[in-house]
């Protein structure tokens, strides 16, 4: 049998010009660091594999690390020939793969994560591509961009995206070329190449993206990057993430090539050997972050609309959380003692537990379940559930919503279209201008001192990546929810349907918009317990709805 353990040379060596490779990665979190680097090393070295279009499930990251780091070596070439293009849900923590993107160097097609893990298992499948409703209405929907994002994408069109009808119902059927090559990374491999993940903070998608290399009619090569080698047989069967019959080549990676996240190299919390509970001193070092108390204020009144829903359903609310304000959430509600009734579930895999931020989002503290990237997906698409809540760049008056993407900022959609796309209720969480801001709570009210320049309500949206008329058409609930206005969509467009205490609607609301909202009749001013330093004490009230 073939020796799979080899040096890093060997693989590394047979990848071949204009090929099509498949990476793993959720910020670092399974990312294969070592591969990438000894490829890009090659490249600078040999010229070769130039034209290499890469394909992923979220985004091999973080600023200066990994892909990254390639990207920044490779802008300052005047013609690079390294990368032709990328496939890829998120950039927000790649600034070069950006600056390469917004000045041409390389194509770009931005699916959302869940539709680039689903397809990774309908190509293992060996099916043409993947079907479904999300994007229409979208930058996703052919009759707009199509999910190009540049010119070089818009003309080449390497990935495709088509409208088709099913049953009636229009739909996307998203289509790009199949992986030749995958790089993977593992915690554990056996001799034989069965491959663990018992240091890794989360599955991601590694196991689809291995079985969509190895799919007919053209099989493709997998090369594992993992910490260790054990003895074969040594790993569990229920351990056992990617059997070795799926794994071509495994390579030892350094340490300092192997992090669980942007910031953590091995933490015994990320990987759940140890399962701290979320209160004392770890939930105070982990809490105490930099953040202005009106983003508080923004993440508390979701949390409020949260408990509305736990009230209703007498049962534990399931909701996703995204990245910025809306992760302060799951601090709130532990703040709070909620936190067994308000279950949050992560899009890289975890239920419940603390989300971490910044460069480790994507790792959390405590969580009592893992999934795999398309398993947790199938929550978020299929309307599982029973809300999200996610962060905004632009709201338009149509309720369309542009979380990330401007003409000199692509960050590509994340999560965010399948979230919010099938969430039945969505809570859109954000300060109510952009800019630097002084904004504070003084007796029990909101005071501005200094308000952000930035309107981010806005008559149009850069990019539509959330559609106000498709959530209106499937019956769904959306609010948006900033520090100092709550508004709702309905069918006549969006009403404002409370205020902050202490601010002036005309001044501080209206005027700060470029477009004027719908004020409800019976506007009301926004609970005082949210404006106040103490605990807002919803506990009791729900001890004793669950006691009843």
């Amino acid at each position: 049998m073939r020796k799979k353990i080899i040096d890093i040379s060997v693989p590394v060596s047979q990848i071949r010009d204009n090929c099509i490779i498949a990476i793993s990665g959720f910020n670092m979190a399974t990312t294969p660091e070592f591969l990438i680097i000894e490829l890009f090393r090659r490249y600078n070295k040999e010229g070769h594999p130039k034209n290499i279009f890469i394909i992923s499930d979220a985004l091999p990251a973080v600023p200066g690390r990994a892909l990254d780091y390639v990207a920044e070596k490779l802008f300052l070439e005047s013609n690079q020939e390294f990368i032709k293009g990328v496939l890829m849900p998120f950039l927000g923590f790649s600034p070069f793969l950006q600056k390469m993107i917004i000045n041409e160097k390389i194509e770009y097609y931005g699916w959302p994560i869940g539709i680039t893990a689903y397809w990774f298992r309908e190509i293992a499948s060996g099916r043409p591509g993947l079907i479904t409703k999300i994007g229409i209405d979208t930058f996703l929907d052919p009759r707009r961009e199509g999910a190009a994002l540049n010119n070089l994408g818009k003309e080449n069109a390497t990935c495709k995206v088509s409208l088709i009808q099913v049953g009636g119902i229009e739909c996307l059927l998203y289509q790009a070329p199949e992986p030749n090559y995958s790089f993977i990374r593992a915690s554990t491999s056996d001799e034989m190449g069965n491959l663990s993940m018992d240091d890794e903070g989360l599955k991601g998608t590694i196991l689809s993206i291995a079985q969509a290399t190895k799919a007919n009619p053209h099989q493709g090569t997998v090369i594992a990057q993992v910490k260790w080698i054990t003895r074969y047989g040594s790993i569990h069967p229920r351990k056992v993430e990617v059997p070795s019959p799926l794994i071509d080549y495994v390579i030892i990676s350094p340490a300092k090539y192997h992090w669980q996240s942007g910031t953590i190299e091995s933490d015994p919390k990320l990987s759940y050997k140890i399962l701290p509970p979320l209160t004392g001193e770890l939930f105070n070092k982990i809490t105490k972050i930099s953040m202005k108390y009106h983003e508080k204020v923004i993440a508390r009144r979701v949390l409020l609309e949260l408990i509305k829903i736990l009230e209703k359903k007498q049962a534990p609310v399931l909701v996703n959380l995204g990245i910025g304000i809306p992760a302060l959430i799951s601090s709130i509600a532990t703040e709070e003692e909620v936190s067994e009734y308000i279950v949050t579930i992560l899009e890289s895999g975890q239920w419940g537990g603390l989300a971490l931020s910044g460069n480790d989002f994507g790792a959390a503290i405590s969580p009592f379940a893992l999934s795999t990237i398309p398993d947790v997906f199938s929550n978020f698409e299929g309307g599982i559930i029973d809300a999200a809540s996610l962060g905004f760049l632009e709201i338009d008056k149509y309720g369309n919503v542009n979380p990330s993407i401007l003409p000199n900022r692509i960050y590509g959609p994340g999560g965010f279209p399948v979230i919010a796309g099938g969430a039945p209720r969505t809570f859109f969480a954000g300060s109510f201008t952009g800019g630097t801001s002084k904004i504070f709570v003084l007796n029990n009210s909101l005071r501005i001192q200094n308000d952000g320049i930035i309107k981010k309500f806005v008559e149009n949206v850069y990019k539509v990546v959330f559609s106000g008329n498709q959530a209106l058409k499937y019956g769904h609930s959306i609010k948006y929810i900033t520090e100092r206005a709550v508004f709702e969509l309905k069918d006549k467009g969006l009403i404002l349907k409370e205020i902050a205490p202490g601010v002036d609607i005309e001044k501080d609301i209206i005027a700060k918009m470029n477009f004027t909202p719908i004020v409800n009749s019976d506007l009301v001013e926004m609970d005082k317990k949210l404006f106040h330093e103490d605990k807002m004490n919803i506990k009791e009230n729900i001890t004793q709805l669950f006691k009843k």
